[in-house]
């Protein structure tokens, strides 16, 4: 039995799977982040104690959170910012009593469907968050590659416009300043496009002939091409997996394919970009994969 956590901003999440892949258990509780880090950190160690009497066998725990650990043992870059700058590996061990492995969550998307979903038979997966950030993940022959930094797979920080909006990690034009579900939404409401402007609606509202919104879609995509482009370019993945809100347009599967085959370095493109195939329960079931990946007394942060 394999037991994952996936500490979200709004819930936390927790599923044992049996070895076949089933979901023998699953259960969710309210994140709380504005009481602060304790009670976060207690809100997961509780969950787990709940679950552990249904996984019969457990010695490790899979923990899939926004942001990533830095070298000095500290969170860095997550949404939920009361753990920024905590050492939430070392407290998350204390508090329930067994080794963890501490992985990004477009991580835990991108193993969950490379082992269970929509990549899997292919060699090198990789998975792609939209949503209201950007991210991603890389599998290779069924192993998790995070990279001696822990930063492999970062997709939303390459910057494709250096004249482009300025992003919280410094620079200017990355990629989640220009795809993601706010950057959408913003630059159709800058653009002068009428409100409520979710992504779903100026996608309607462009197929409905909204000039506007049909202006802000096509740039929209030229960005999506440039940058599934650049890392086709570097990776050659077998497959592309989308995931998060954005994932849902239809358009990004026959427009946006013809953006990236556009800008991509070759007489054709033969990388499939297909949608993801396990929903939102793919970060939790990816953090429950994690366990089985590497023995506990071979983890580090």
């Amino acid at each position: 039995m394999r037991l994952g956590i996936d500490l979200g901003g709004t819930k936390i999440e927790g599923v044992v799977l049996a070895d076949d892949g089933r979901i023998v258990e699953r259960r969710r509780s309210p994140t709380g982040r504005e009481r602060g880090y304790d009670h976060v950190l207690d809100g997961v160690a509780r969950l787990v104690r709940e679950l552990l009497p249904l996984a019969p066998g457990c010695r490790a725990v899979g923990i899939g959170t926004p942001g990533a650990t830095s070298r000095g043992g500290l969170m860095k870059n997550s949404n939920t910012t009361c753990l920024n700058g905590r050492p939430v590996h070392a407290d998350l061990e204390a508090r329930i009593g067994l080794p963890i492995r501490m992985e990004n969550d477009a991580n835990c998307f991108a193993l969950a469907e490379a082992v269970a979903g929509a990549g899997r038979g292919h060699e090198m997966v990789f998975g792609v968050i939209l949503g209201t950030g950007v991210g991603g993940g890389i599998v290779f022959r069924g192993e998790l590659w995070s990279g001696p930094q822990h930063i492999a797979g970062e997709w939303g920080h390459h910057a494709i416009d250096p004249a482009g909006p300025q992003c919280y990690c410094g620079q200017r034009g990355c990629v989640e300043t220009l795809l993601s579900g706010p950057a959408l939404e913003n630059a159709y409401r800058d653009a002068g496009g009428a409100a409520p402007a979710a992504a779903s609606a100026i996608a309607d509202r462009a197929a409905a002939g909204d000039g506007v919104a049909t202006r802000v879609l096509d740039a929209w995509l030229g960005h999506f091409g440039r940058a599934i482009a650049n890392l086709v370019a570097i990776l050659d993945p077998s497959v592309v997996v989308l995931g998060g809100g954005l994932s849902n347009l239809e358009l990004l599967y026959h427009r946006g394919r013809d953006a990236v085959a556009r800008c991509t370095f070759n007489d054709e493109l033969t990388t499939p970009i297909l949608r993801h195939q396990l929903g939102d329960s793919a970060g939790v079931i990816g953090a429950a994969l994690l366990v089985e990946r590497s023995e506990p007394e071979e983890r580090t942060t």
